[in-house]
């Protein structure tokens, strides 16, 4: 997911991002822990998708605040 992307979806849908990532990455960390992960990469790549999710959450609350 780029960040193109992410500012396309509306506030409700980005909230809903977070939380599929969110869950998606304590899956991923149990398959780690049990040894079933297979694309070890994919860990960082949810955090970082998470990260960005989060970046734009906060930019459109600053610029809100700022009207």
């Amino acid at each position: 997911m780029n960040n193109k992307e992410i500012r396309e979806f509306s506030d409700a849908e980005l909230a809903a991002k977070v939380v599929e990532l969110q869950r998606e990455k304590l899956n991923l960390k149990i398959q780690s822990r049990t040894g079933q992960l297979e694309k070890t990469a994919r860990v960082r790549q949810v955090r970082r998708d998470i990260a960005r999710c989060l970046t734009e959450q906060a930019a459109r609350a600053a610029k809100a605040e700022v009207k």
